[in-house]
């Protein structure tokens, strides 16, 4: 993508705004799903402004990622159904996974 260009697809899509732990890789959960990669970041600086700095030091850190759950989606729910894909793709994945011949 070219910098400060947004495709159709960025700021029609919805994303996930999650909050991650990046010392202990502890998911915080889902905090909002807001419509757009734009909001997304504007909503993310919002975030981090409003972060106190032990919170910040402890190592809790926020990242957005697409999602086909609805904007306003209570975030207990998105966390709930993100968690559920995610485990899906996992399992997904280890079936399609070949075992180490010895």
């Amino acid at each position: 993508m070219v910098t400060g260009v947004l495709l159709k697809h960025e700021s029609d899509s919805s994303y996930v705004i999650i909050r991650h732990n990046i010392r202990t890789y502890q998911s915080g959960g889902v905090v909002e799903v807001v419509k757009g990669s734009h909001r997304a970041e504007n909503e993310i600086k919002t975030f981090q402004e409003c972060q106190t700095s032990s919170d910040r030091l402890e190592g809790w850190r926020y990242f957005s990622e697409i999602t086909s759950l609805a904007p306003g989606t209570d975030p207990v729910e998105a966390t709930r159904l993100r968690q559920a894909d995610l485990e899906i793709r996992e399992f997904k994945a280890l079936e399609h996974t070949t075992p180490i011949e010895r």
